[in-house]
């Protein structure tokens, strides 16, 4: 067996997939909503054409043709009706569009998520990732729900209304469109390098906040336990400064460029242009009065559209960089699948020359270093070691959160990265020291990895894992939904954790430190139920309580990433060196509890 393992798939990410890649699938239903606006959009000018025609009929010389204007009012009317149906079914088909982008974005980004390598998702905040899949997916609304509206009404009205307005004055139309080409000509200062910079500043700011509200709600408890609120406020204040400063300074290289495009394309502005070149035209005979209502009614509905488009542009904008990070998490590269799985033999854990680094550590630092255990079936390998060992990385390694850097981890006589990854949480569970638990029923986070368990199977497991009585008490018992009407303590949870884990029954289990909140009685309980099972399992376990050690058929003593010492207790005992070091600390540490128990009673 090689040292890298044979996986097919490789881990280096694929390139980031582009907006028009993204949205692709959802092709016809954009050039739906864009049919649809573009003949409510021309129709809608109908209804000026027709008050342009009325007013030039009315002012002609003579008496007017009663039935031309009857027929120049049923049109108008006509254009406003088919407007009105074509604009709400425009709206109508956008907003069911965006909906189904935004389900498909959400399930993309949460298939991707969990395909992910467990160690590469920790390293994201909670909140950033919360910022993801909420806020970031939904500022793609504007662009699917509107933009599609703002870009026809920006391009597709003034062009007809231009070709109508050059068929009466080429002069005075060219004088009319100068608010729109001033604005037009405005837009690019908005998209300079340096306001680029500043909004995505502004958007890591906001995250920053995201982020620091979320941890600060998370660890609430413990803030006041200790009296760090101060430390903790003052790292939401640092964030909601440093958002302040970044909005403050987005808000000043652009308010001076929105304000000249508001002034360009103000009523005031417009009919100020054309009247002056109107009554310029009139005045040299070049146009009739009568020719001058056109640009007064259709010069304002030039600048309306790109005006709305101004409007739109932080939103467009900021969908722009959302669809940019949701990308980027897409293009993250996934846990290598092989390409033709193997499926292990048995369920010996072995581990032969396992060094392993984190991501952007410091050049040359490894948590694990030379790593050599063997984890016999029906047996029971306690890992021990002051904080920073490397033990939670080591067993991280079984259920591969992560892949080593070098060596390999092998089950059953297969590295772990030929086994699909289906398979191996078939054959391998973990339940960790920090639980936490979904928001379903307290039956559905027990049967979380076996679905179709019936009631009865999950009621043994939540008895041998001592929480069936607390569940009793729920107003629903075992349907109470976390969360909900279930509340449940440290302890509580870890013991659903452990319930969780004996129903799934899979060979191979790992333990961190998975009885820390729990009370002795409890505890025995849960490792006599995992001894009732122990000959037909291997079982790896993070330990610092003596009595779960005691209970070890091998105990691994690690320091600084390395195995210093393994063997029996008694055998460790017996050399007196770091592993009886360890033990006379905790011996100490227990009978002082003791005693001072005792003294409170």
């Amino acid at each position: 067996m090689t040292s890298t393992g044979t996986a097919g798939t490789a881990a280096t990410a694929p390139p980031p997939p582009g907006a028009a890649r993204l949205l692709r699938p959802y092709a016809r239903g954009f050039a739906l909503v864009v049919v649809l606006r573009i003949i409510g959009a021309v129709a809608g000018l109908a209804p000026l054409l027709a008050v342009v025609e009325l007013g030039r009929t009315l002012l002609a010389p003579g008496s007017a043709d009663d039935g031309h204007v009857r027929d120049v009012v049923i049109v108008g009317a006509a254009g406003l009706l088919v407007r009105l149906l074509f604009t709400a079914a425009s709206s109508g088909v956008g907003h069911l569009l965006d909906t189904r982008v935004q389900l498909s974005l959400r399930r993309q980004l949460a298939a991707r998520l969990g395909r992910m390598p467990i160690g590469r998702l920790a390293r994201r905040r909670t909140g950033e990732l919360a910022k993801l899949v909420g806020e970031d997916v939904s500022a793609v609304h504007p662009f699917i729900a509107h933009t599609p509206d703002e870009l026809v009404s920006a391009f597709v009205v003034p062009l007809v209304s231009l070709g109508y307005l050059f068929t009466v004055d080429w002069q005075l139309t060219l004088i009319t469109l100068i608010p729109v080409l001033l604005a037009i000509a405005l837009v690019p200062l908005m998209m300079t390098p340096e306001r680029l910079r500043e909004q995505k500043e502004f958007d890591a700011a906001m995250g920053r906040i995201s982020a620091s509200v979320v941890e600060f709600v998370q660890g609430i408890a413990v803030v006041k336990a200790f009296g760090g609120s101060e430390r903790a406020h003052g790292r939401f204040r640092t964030a909601v400064a440093d958002f302040t400063r970044s909005f403050y300074r987005m808000v000043r290289g652009l308010a001076g460029v929105a304000a000249a495009m508001q002034v360009a394309l103000s009523p005031p502005f417009v009919l100020l242009a054309v009247l002056t070149g109107g009554a310029y035209r009139i005045t040299d005979g070049g146009l009739a009065p009568a020719d001058l209502l056109p640009f007064l009614l259709l010069g304002l509905g030039l600048t309306a559209p790109v005006a709305a488009l101004g409007h739109g542009f932080d939103d467009l904008q900021a969908a722009r960089r959302a669809v940019g990070r949701i990308r980027d998490v897409l293009a993250e590269p996934e846990l290598p699948e092989p390409a033709r799985p193997v499926t292990p033999e048995g369920h010996r854990v072995e581990l032969r020359d396992v060094r392993f680094g984190y991501e952007g550590a410091a050049a040359g630092r490894e948590v694990l270093r030379g790593i050599d255990l063997v984890l016999e079936p029906g047996t029971t390998t306690a890992v021990v070691g002051p904080s920073g060992s490397g033990k939670s990385t080591l067993v991280q390694l079984l259920t591969r959160f992560h892949d080593p850097t070098h060596g390999s981890v092998l089950l059953g006589g297969v590295d772990l990265r030929e086994v699909g990854s289906r398979e191996l949480y078939r054959r391998v569970s973990y339940v960790f020291q920090d639980v936490r638990l979904l928001r379903a029923s307290v039956a559905d986070n027990i049967a979380l990895a076996v679905p179709h368990a019936d009631r009865d199977a999950v009621v043994r497991a939540a008895r041998r894992a001592g929480i069936h009585d607390r569940v009793s008490e729920l107003p629903r018992g075992y349907d109470s939904v976390i969360g909900e009407d279930a509340r449940l303590s440290g302890g509580e949870a870890q013991r659903v954790s452990i319930a969780r884990a004996l129903l799934a029954d899979t060979p191979v289990l790992v333990l961190d430190e998975a009885t820390a909140f729990a009370d002795p009685q409890t505890e025995r309980a849960v490792r006599e139920a995992l001894a009732r099972t122990r000959e037909k399992r291997t079982t790896l376990v993070i330990a610092h309580r003596l009595e779960t050690i005691a209970d070890a058929d091998t105990v691994v003593v690690l320091r600084d990433g390395e195995i210093v010492e393994r063997g029996t207790t008694a055998e460790l005992l017996a050399r007196d060196g770091a592993f009886a070091e360890f033990w006379k600390l905790h011996a100490g540490a227990t009978e002082a509890r003791a005693t001072e128990g005792e003294g409170a009673r």
